[in-house]
């Protein structure tokens, strides 16, 4: 299932996990397939996996219990639509610095110009 997109694979499951989480395939209190059961299904190493469940732990997303297996965390689903209004305000802040960046750039090549005008001189 990982696909060679440039994207790291324990990215690719994290954001197909999520995506269940999401749309409620994986509900809250469910418990995820067993790391073998997801090595199996994306065909990748136990390490990979356990990236991504990494990941969506940060993200707290889910929730280990030692020895029982990993599970939804209950509020989850808050959790996610809490996260896609300030995902659109980091990436118009991410907008802006780039247009701030790009008038920077600009300024700084007139500078150069104004600057350097003349025939460059040899010593």
């Amino acid at each position: 299932m990982v696909e060679k997109s440039g994207r790291p694979g324990y990215l690719q499951i994290a954001d197909d996990l999520r995506a269940q989480i999401r749309t409620g395939s994986l509900s809250p209190g469910a418990a995820l397939p067993s790391t073998a059961q997801l090595c199996q299904r994306y065909d990748v190493s136990a390490s990979v996996v356990k990236a991504a469940i990494s990941v969506l732990r940060t993200e707290n997303l889910i929730v280990g219990q030692q020895g029982k297996g990993v599970f939804v965390r209950e509020d989850a689903a808050a959790a996610l639509s809490a996260e896609e209004p300030a995902s659109s305000a980091v990436m118009e802040q991410l907008a802006q610095m780039r247009n701030t960046l790009a008038g920077l750039g600009d300024r700084i090549a007139d500078l150069e110009k104004a600057v350097f005008q003349g025939p460059k001189r040899s010593r």
